[in-house]
């Protein structure tokens, strides 16, 4: 994959907020515009009831759109932006300069952070989303990782046709593609680029870039044994 220019990745025809992906060498690019172009927005905007139980954080910089689910026990500090009929479920912890598309969905225990989220993409149990973007109808399996951060905490570099390029974020953690589906307790290591319409099995840990229309699975064969025998024979 020789491109890494945002249009390789997501179908922006019908996002409300393509913009940010302008004029952009390198997809990841646009993490670094969220604040810029969140803070150019007037936000404020909440068109829809907030039920009891629900945690806005400097709501005067959240913009919730018309038909969206806020379930009670769900946390939203801005500034962010939630678009029309998303659901955000009972337990969603987002911790701001986050935007999303239309028909999202935030599930129960799903943290999210520095986030893009385009139409109909979906993290709907379990998952940490930090530092990513996600393309149209993508969906996390329960339990998705999406690490951001390197162990040496040093700029997260890509590997492309040999060479190293430096994305200068030290916090970056996975673009997927549109239509890409990860399986349960699915990782993503710092800076994992992958492409549309990627199938990843369950309990896969991927990083580097991943061409679109892939499969990915683990080549470990599981092992059952009668109890009482040797497991290492």
């Amino acid at each position: 994959m020789s491109n890494l220019k945002p249009d390789v990745f997501f179908d922006l025809s019908n996002y409300k907020h393509a913009s940010i992906f302008d004029s952009q060498e390198y997809v990841w690019t646009a993490l670094s515009q969220i604040s810029f172009y969140l803070n150019s927005l007037s936000l404020g905007k909440i068109e829809v009831d907030i039920p009891t139980g629900v945690y806005l954080v400097d709501s005067h910089l959240i913009s919730i759109g018309k038909g969206t689910v806020v379930e009670p026990g769900a946390y939203i500090k801005g500034p962010c932006i939630i678009g029309e009929n998303c659901t955000i479920r009972h337990g969603a912890y987002v911790r701001g300069h986050v935007i999303t598309g239309n028909k999202c969905v935030i599930g129960h225990d799903s943290e999210l952070k520095n986030v893009i989220l385009l139409n109909e993409s979906h993290a709907p149990h379990f998952a940490y989303v930090g530092d990513s973007i996600l393309g149209n109808r993508v969906n996390l399996g329960a339990g998705t990782v999406c690490a951001n951060l390197k162990l040496d905490d040093q700029i997260v570099t890509i590997m492309q046709d040999g060479k190293r390029i430096s994305t200068g974020l030290r916090k970056f953690g996975a673009i997927i593609g549109d239509d890409s589906k990860l399986g349960c307790n699915s990782v993503t290591n710092p800076g994992t680029i992958i492409g549309r319409g990627v199938f990843c099995y369950p309990c896969v840990n991927m990083g580097g870039i991943i061409p679109s229309h892939s499969r990915v699975r683990n080549n470990h064969n599981l092992i059952i044994t009668p109890l009482g025998t040797d497991h290492d024979s």
